[in-house]
């Protein structure tokens, strides 16, 4: 077998590869530089772990974060790689025993941060080895014109040229303009890049702007539509952080804080929390969340408008790593435009730049927060404004945004945002269609027409509650509507045959040509976001898989997402497994995986099905 194929089953769980990465991988391993811009989720990490599983030496990659570090290797060491990172989260002691291991050749992979490149330990521990490729992870922090400079990334290159020879040098980052992309080129003196560009586009995420007159009102409505959900809310400043987290600690969500006016320990213990699933919402600053390895986490909310379209889909693309449905939603106000354009014109940290050269950063950066308020009110798709922006050709409209489809997740800021009349055809019919199947598959038998207005309209009828049919996917799905109109709809339907009325009780189904339209938009769905996204599996078993990954994680003290990531349940329920061989067929199940997890997993399916 080709050893890259086998890597990548054995240690990772995958049998083929994404878009981009082989290309990446061999151009690596013949020794040539290599440029990835890739999409949050779409594989940058194996790019260079497998190369660097299979060449003599080590690898060392400089990351950004603490929190990017950590996840890495967990996952890496979950693997069966032998790995580690240094950076200030240790101890003097607990450094000192990495360089002696590095020493040892104990490692293939060591994360570290910039700022330890040049200290003494380190240039002596890792001349006693090879360093056969150095990854820069996050690259657009070297570049002045990327939304996240770090000066810090600066001293890459001086680390490079320290080097008795110089290693192969990769870089990725997932958002990167023409301009950042040739900084980036330059600055790491990255020499006949392979330069591969696999596309900016995340199909599982759906994109929405917001303008409600009370922002308060607003998230909590949007936060407890998604209870059940892990996420992410952004704010603007520390005090807005406080302010949110407090209202939604009130409300009683799990939520904790994170930004740079906190201790040390306390972001740390704040994000392990998170990381860990104790708390369900991160309210935080731009502070948090680049390199966060968490795969679940189901939506993220922007409850300030970014200073720029670069750091708001770095953050936004923060939800949906598994590759599962996510929501990135941004609540805009006019004053948004007035704190973004203080905290450009008043940079909180020290510039190593000239003053005529910060002149021309802030004269750039405003020039950005231009474009990110025309995001905000563009009335044309949301993805692909945020295409255009980074250079890639699009459909014309996406049908996963709210300009695309003319929905909100919500009630409108003003009366004259919701639509006047529903509409009979498009996505509010194929809602009450997919409603009627939901709660029959869930209860086995259908309901009336009442009680399904009733589920599409968020209402407290306590027959929703004792029946938990409060945590369907439609519930409250046209809230913003009139009942009156949503009891339209169903006529239209029923008079298009798409649904029928069983008893004179208001019984309402689906006809057999309803159910094969509805089928019918969940095919054409799929194929316009162009992606994979998962098909049903048994909902109960799933819920046990995911109840035994949280003991397991419990027990060995990790993330639950490092045992097996959501998309690896999901593919697990669907194929339910039965012996080994079956087991390591399941995406995202490799070698020492299986040996590790294997009997108890197969365990409660058979148990399960027996």
């Amino acid at each position: 077998m080709d050893k890259r194929y086998e890597i990548l089953k054995q240690c990772f769980g995958y049998t083929s590869f994404r878009d981009g990465q082989e290309e990446l991988i061999d151009a690596v391993l013949s020794g040539r530089d290599a440029l990835g811009i890739m999409p949050t989720g779409g594989g940058k990490s194996l790019c260079y772990q497998i190369p660097a599983l299979m060449l003599d030496g080590i690898t060392l990659v400089v990351s950004p974060l603490i929190s990017l570090m950590k996840d890495q290797v967990m996952a890496l060491k979950s693997s069966g790689v032998a790995a580690a990172y240094i950076n200030s989260s240790l101890t003097p002691a607990q450094i000192e025993l990495v360089y002696r291991n590095v020493e040892l050749g104990k490692y293939k992979i060591i994360y570290i941060a910039p700022e330890r490149l040049l200290t003494t330990g380190f240039l002596h521990a890792v001349s006693k080895v090879k360093i056969s490729m150095l990854c820069v992870d996050e690259a657009h922090c070297i570049s002045q014109w990327g939304q996240d400079f770090r000066p810090s990334y600066l001293r890459i290159t001086d680390f490079i040229n320290r080097l008795p020879y110089r290693p192969v040098v990769s870089a990725f980052t997932a958002t990167a303009t023409a301009k950042v992309r040739e900084d980036i080129i330059y600055r790491l003196g990255l020499q006949d890049a392979k330069t591969v560009i696999t596309g900016f586009d995340r199909p599982n995420l759906r994109f929405e702007v917001m303008k409600p007159a009370k922002k308060p009102n607003t998230l909590l409505e949007l936060v407890s539509a998604r209870r059940n959900k892990c996420g992410i809310i952004y704010c603007a400043t520390r005090k807005k952080v406080e302010d949110v987290c407090f209202k939604l600690q009130q409300a009683g969500f799990a939520a904790t804080r994170y930004h740079a006016g906190l201790t040390d320990e306390e972001r740390r213990q704040n994000q392990d929390d998170f990381v860990y699933d104790r708390r369900s919402i991160m309210v935080a600053t731009n502070a948090f969340g680049m390199g966060i390895d968490k795969s679940n986490v189901g939506f993220v909310i922007h409850y300030n408008m970014p200073q720029s379209m670069e750091a708001y889909y770095q953050e936004a693309g923060r939800a949906g790593r598994d590759g599962m449905p996510a929501d990135c939603i941004l609540l805009y106000s006019a004053s948004d435009i007035r704190t973004a354009k203080i905290l450009i014109e008043n940079p909180s940290e020290k510039s190593m730049l000239s003053p005529e050269e910060q002149q021309e950063v802030i004269e750039h950066d405003l020039a950005r927060l231009d474009q990110i308020v025309d995001y905000c009110q563009t009335r044309r798709c949301l993805r692909g404004y945020i295409l255009d922006y980074f250079g890639e050709v699009h459909p014309d409209e996406c049908h996963n945004c709210s300009n695309c489809v003319k929905e909100v997740s919500m009630p409108a800021a003003t009366p004259a945002a919701a639509p006047a009349v529903a509409p009979v055809s498009g996505k509010n019919a194929h809602l009450v269609l997919a409603c009627i199947d939901n709660v029959y598959q869930e209860l086995g038998r259908n309901v009336s027409t009442t009680l399904i207005v009733r589920i599409l309209h968020q209402s407290k009828d306590k027959r929703i509650f004792e029946n938990s049919l409060d945590h369907l996917p439609h519930y409250g799905a046209l809230r913003y509507l009139a009942k009156e109109d949503i009891y339209g709809i169903m006529a239209d339907l029923r008079e298009q045959r798409l649904v029928k009325y069983t008893s004179d009780h208001g019984i309402i189904s689906l006809t057999a040509k309803g159910r094969k339209e509805l089928q019918k938009k969940a095919t054409a769905a799929r194929s316009s976001a162009n992606t994979e996204l998962p098909q049903y599996a048994d909902a109960d078993l799933l819920q046990v898989l995911k109840d035994l990954r949280w003991q397991l994680a419990q027990e060995a003290g990790v993330p639950a997402y490092v045992v097996f990531s959501n998309a690896t349940l999901q593919d697990m329920a669907e194929k339910a497994p039965r012996d080994i061989e079956e087991f390591l067929q399941v995406s995202g199940v490799g070698q020492h995986k299986a040996e590790k997890y294997g009997k108890v997993f197969l365990q409660a399916i058979n148990d399960y099905f027996n």
